[in-house]
């Protein structure tokens, strides 16, 4: 230290920050030396200017950019200084809910892949209690059932787009499922446009979701789309042996999907399911 000046290197030391930061803020005119030698162009700091200095580390602490700081700095004003921090305080609780809700993805991504590699062979039909769940799910004017895999790609794209509408986070644009209404299905009647796909109810405006109440399901587990219509007969025939009462709306469920790159297609492994309940003067 020179005559209570210090040079770059110093404040840098001093300050435990790098000298190219201190070259920075003076190129951006955040802060400046006090002096200049005009003979070698060597910088000189005073130690009061450690005060600008910690002012500017702590806002950057907070997370606000350096043209923030700056402006903040220069104007004195602290009605500034809490517009920025509240703005940036939205920003960050904005950050915090994209991320719960990208964690919440990766969980039922990671609990599909486990379903997956734990679930019964394809045929398999097994009753199963599945916990509430909640929906997003458009009618997409297309009768799936009466087309090819083709119908529901095209399903898939008026679902993007009508999420993307609603403003909907694309992490929920997976394992699209389909709806087939109690009503077509008890007269095994295969007419339905709707597909859905699961959200998480705290994180999705509640006027666009529907809640799928718990209860048992009659299940068949099955590795191909076309084999769909084929099981739901089979679940059918299976609730008036056993006179079940189906108590909702079908739901074909994708539990997986693999690109099947050969074919540029999607495989699907799947869980029929339909809701039922029991006949208690049944013995």
């Amino acid at each position: 230290m020179t005559k209570g000046r210090l040079t770059i290197g110093q404040m840098a030391r001093l300050n435990h920050i790098p000298a190219q930061t201190l070259r920075f803020y003076d190129k951006i005119g955040l802060l400046k030396p006090v002096s200049v030698d005009e003979g070698n162009g060597y910088r000189y700091y005073g130690v009061s200017q450690c005060a600008w200095l910690d002012m500017i580390q702590y806002m950057k602490s907070l997370g606000m950019p350096l043209g923030d700081i700056k402006r903040q700095l220069e104007a004195r004003n602290p009605s500034l200084i809490e517009s920025i921090l509240t703005r940036k305080q939205e920003q960050i609780d904005s950050q915090m809910v994209a991320l719960q809700q990208q964690r919440r993805a990766i969980g039922r991504s990671i609990q599909s892949y486990r379903h997956y590699q734990t679930a019964p062979p394809d045929g398999t039909i097994v009753l199963e209690y599945i916990p509430e769940r909640c929906i997003y799910s458009i009618d997409a004017g297309i009768n799936f059932y009466a087309y090819g895999i083709d119908a529901y790609e095209e399903m898939l794209r008026k679902l993007k787009e009508r999420m993307l509408a609603d403003k909907l986070p694309q992490l929920y644009f997976c394992n699209a499922g389909t709806i087939l209404r109690k009503k077509n299905l008890t007269a095994r009647d295969f007419t339905s446009s709707e597909i859905f796909v699961f959200v998480d109810k705290e994180f999705v405006d509640q006027r666009l979701v529907v809640l799928v109440p718990p209860c048992t399901y009659l299940c068949i587990y099955c590795d191909k789309f076309e084999k769909e219509k084929e099981y739901i007969g089979r679940l059918m025939d299976i609730v008036a042996q056993r006179r079940y009462v189906i108590t909702g709306d079908y739901l074909c469920e994708v539990i997986a999907e693999f690109p099947l790159l050969e074919k540029n297609q999607r495989g699907m492994f799947l869980r029929l399911q339909i809701p039922v309940g029991f006949d208690k003067t049944y013995n």
